[in-house]
């Protein structure tokens, strides 16, 4: 590689490593945060919220990196123009589409990082978060039974626990079940225990009463039983909120675009659905070139200007808008219908066209200074 195109990609993988630090750190804490409070007040440790927090860094890399290596080439570019590097460059020869060599190179290896993020690491903690928040939705007791309080796991079940021994028998409980209009059924017990069933977590109660109420029309009545060990089913009252079918984003890419039966069962999905999932990530990586293209050749129109290069910077923006804005419409449109994955690739052919003409556009100028600074053969001297 030219000397003149590591400097460029050095200055642009350094300013890279800069942006992508602190847009990592504002999107993580801003997640991090509402991680946080949702996990204790659940009742988790410190250490869980850090495990969780940590599962969720691969996935905001992956959506930063893109807008990094963007702003690392406008800001790249900008410096070297404010310190007439590039108009050395130029004065030596360097075109447009020569300059933009190292910026490509650049863009392919901030593409590479996404495309191993997006292949690999994201699925794998997407697949280890699910299990870990399946573990703790079995948790029960350290999920929703909080002594003292009154708890409502789900619509019409109301929860309460007077304490919890140490060796996690739940003292004096009660337990109210109103989901069905009809009947109104309330459980009380001096201790109850955890245990887990085949179908999930079950609550054994020991020395209760049963006290259901019956409503028919205008007649009412009213049963009590009482009970030496008494046993609910609680899986799908509570666990079952987290037991829903896993996602596609949780299976590697391989797997996605040739789907089994197993997958297919476990997510509910059809085999074009997770086919769809594939061919996102291997669109998706495609856009960083795009964005840093886009962030280099934008600022290269227009001449010097002592107001600054403001206005390539808006332009730039609205480019990047511009392609970010198809990739949704075309996400949207293979939503819908998921034979039509094809224009999920549309989006990265039109910025590839659009940083293109944004070049020949900056290399217009050169040329025609060019031209009339050539002699005319036919001029008088």
């Amino acid at each position: 590689m030219p000397r003149i195109d590591k400097y460029i990609l050095s200055q642009m993988l350094t300013l890279f490593g800069f942006f992508a630090l602190v847009l990592i750190a504002v999107y993580w804490i801003n997640r991090a945060v509402s991680l946080f409070e949702t996990l204790m007040r659940d009742g988790q440790t410190a250490l869980v919220v850090l495990e969780f927090t940590a599962l969720t860094l691969p996935l905001v890399i992956s959506v930063v990196l893109p807008v990094a290596a963007f702003t690392a080439a406008a800001y790249g570019t900008n410096r070297m123009a404010g310190e007439s590097e590039l108009v050395a460059m130029q004065a030596a020869g360097l075109s447009p589409l020569r300059m933009a060599r190292p910026v490509l190179v650049f863009g392919v290896f901030v593409g590479l990082m996404v495309a191993i993020l997006v292949h690999g690491l994201v699925p794998l903690a997407r697949e280890r978060l699910a299990d870990r928040q399946a573990e703790i939705a079995e948790n029960v007791t350290a999920q929703f039974l909080r002594p003292g309080e009154f708890q409502y796991p789900t619509d019409g079940v109301t929860l309460f626990i007077r304490d919890i021994s140490d060796d996690d028998r739940l003292l004096d409980l009660f337990l109210e079940d109103a989901r069905d209009p009809g009947v109104q059924t309330a459980y009380t017990a001096e201790q109850a225990l955890i245990l887990r069933g085949e179908s999930g977590p079950v609550l054994v109660m020991l020395e209760g009463m049963v006290q259901r109420l019956r409503h028919d029309g205008e007649r009412r009545q009213l049963t009590v039983t009482r009970f030496q060990e008494l046993s609910y089913d609680i899986g799908g009252m509570i666990a079952g909120r987290s037991a829903r079918g896993r996602d596609l984003r949780d299976y590697g890419t391989l797997r996605l675009l040739n789907p089994d039966q197993a997958l297919l069962d476990a997510t509910g999905k059809s085999a074009a659905q997770a086919r769809l999932e594939a061919h996102e990530r291997i669109a998706q990586p495609l856009l960083s070139p795009i964005a840093a293209m886009l962030g280099f050749a934008t600022l290269l129109i227009g001449g010097y200007s002592r107001f600054g290069v403001w206005r390539q910077v808006v332009w730039a923006i609205l480019a990047l808008i511009a392609v970010q804005f198809a990739a949704n419409a075309a996400a949207d449109m293979a939503g819908r219908d998921p034979s039509r994955w094809p224009v999920l690739y549309l989006p990265a052919l039109f910025g590839a066209a659009l940083a293109t003409l944004i070049l020949w556009l900056a290399a217009r100028p050169r040329a025609r200074r060019r031209t009339y600074a050539s002699p005319d053969p036919g001029a008088m001297p």
